[in-house]
């Protein structure tokens, strides 16, 4: 793969790029304009898309840090972004062109004060995988084979200009009205700002590990905070494939990881309060012997009583058969407004009347099938069916708590991956036992 030899730091740089990235699409709608003579509306349509996935990646993918990780999120919409984007955006998780050895070096120099030949016994500058805050590298010290994850240059001071550039589009795409409407891009800046905090990230690896440990069938590599620096991780090397390239027959190693996987997600969100936000197919590996890997603690959200009563309540089906405690609820999470128009309360108690119908089944069963592609075709449906209702555009997109932009994310997050296993006969309640 083609490495990197400078990334584009200063924000008038960044804004260049993107500028550049904008002329290209222009150019595809062009070129879509001229397909509509000789082709049908589908084959057009599809050609754009692919086009504007290809050129909005290759500039992201430039650029690094909090504008790929947008698209890394993004990726994981797979209701709601055409599939080319989803393809495309999906190769952000893992695989992007990683530094030169000759930046590397420098870059580690940098954060760390030594060269790396200095730290380690042996430490490989060429990259073995690459993602969107940093890449990895083989590393061995004492006998110890080990990963060392470097941050990429300026990611960390690019997060609020980044966002200031993203944030006008975000207003125009989902409409957000209201003067208290920069809680949201708060939250990601904040959650971004973390991530570039491998410090903290250490911290919080450690705190998890010891805290889940003894949650059958799942393993975590141990942490090095004196090989460790605000931008370099040091840990141990994991054997494994990533979730995503994993596959067996065997329909039993799928269950034990899958409940391994929603145990793991459960006893966080309902014993620590605290849980792994960032449930994307690069952060977890399967090991030779069928453990579940989890390797990246960086996005952990924190989920303050206030948020998680409510929340939780509604995943009772009862609950949502009682329209007054249901409002309720609604208004407790900030979904309904003080100054919400009688239409807007009617059409937003009518949707998420709908969603949570459908997306708290698992939570309202003592065993659960996440194969059952009926159940996900509806999710996708809904999905669909929302991302192009015009209606729902008309509204003030400015709703919910804050706290659902990663909670909501580590659930759509969660529920993909507990398919891509096809899981049977899960424990919804398991983590109670531990």
């Amino acid at each position: 793969m083609k490495t990197i030899d400078s990334i584009p730091t200063s924000k008038i740089q960044r804004a260049s790029k993107l500028v550049s990235t904008g002329a290209k699409i222009g150019v595809n709608y062009l070129k879509y304009y001229g397909d509509k003579i000789t082709k049908t509306e589908v084959e057009a349509k599809t050609r754009l898309n692919e086009n504007n996935a290809e050129d909005i990646y290759d500039g992201l993918k430039t650029l690094k840090g909090s504008a790929l990780k947008v698209a890394q999120m993004l990726s994981m919409e797979k209701n709601i972004l055409p599939e080319a984007y989803v393809d495309k955006f999906s190769l952000s998780q893992f695989s992007v062109p990683p530094l030169s050895p000759a930046l590397v070096t420098k870059t580690f120099k940098k954060y760390f004060g030594k060269d790396p030949n200095d730290i380690y016994d042996k430490f490989d500058t060429v990259s073995v995988n690459a993602a969107s805050i940093g890449q990895v590298h083989r590393a061995e010290k004492e006998g110890k084979k080990l990963a060392v994850k470097i941050q990429y240059p300026g990611v960390a001071e690019s997060i609020a200009s980044d966002l200031s550039l993203v944030k006008p589009i975000a207003i125009k795409m989902f409409n957000i009205r209201g003067k208290d409407s920069d809680k949201y891009f708060k939250e990601v800046e904040n959650k971004l700002e973390e991530e570039t905090n491998y410090i903290l990230e250490v911290q919080q690896s450690q705190a998890i590990v010891e805290a889940c440990k003894h949650i059958p069938n799942l393993s975590f590599p141990n942490y090095y905070p004196e090989l460790s620096s605000d931008r370099i991780i040091t840990m141990d090397w994991m054997n494994g494939v990533h979730l995503s390239q994993f596959s067996t027959e065997n329909q039993e190693v799928r269950n034990q990881l899958g409940q391994a996987l929603w145990d793991f997600y459960m006893f966080q969100i309902h014993n620590l309060k605290k849980v792994h936000a960032d449930p994307h197919p690069g952060n977890f590996m399967i090991s030779p012997e069928n453990e579940l890997i989890v390797i990246d603690f960086g996005c952990m959200k924190t989920i303050p009583n206030e948020f998680y009563v409510p929340y939780f309540e509604l995943a009772n089906a009862e609950n949502l058969k009682d329209p007054v405690f249901f409002e309720k609820k609604l208004y407790e999470l900030e979904i309904l407004r003080q100054d919400d128009t009688e239409e807007e309360l009617v059409f937003f108690r009518a949707i998420f009347h709908e969603l949570l119908s459908l997306f708290t089944q698992p939570f309202n069963k003592d065993v659960f099938d996440f194969s059952d592609e009926e159940f996900f075709g509806k999710i996708s449906d809904l999905g669909a069916k929302y991302a192009k209702s015009t209606e729902i555009k008309s509204m003030n997109g400015n709703r919910g708590s804050k706290h659902f932009i990663y909670i909501n994310r580590t659930f759509f997050g969660l529920y993909n991956l507990m398919h891509e296993l096809k899981a049977k006969n899960v424990k919804i309640n398991n983590y109670l036992s531990y």
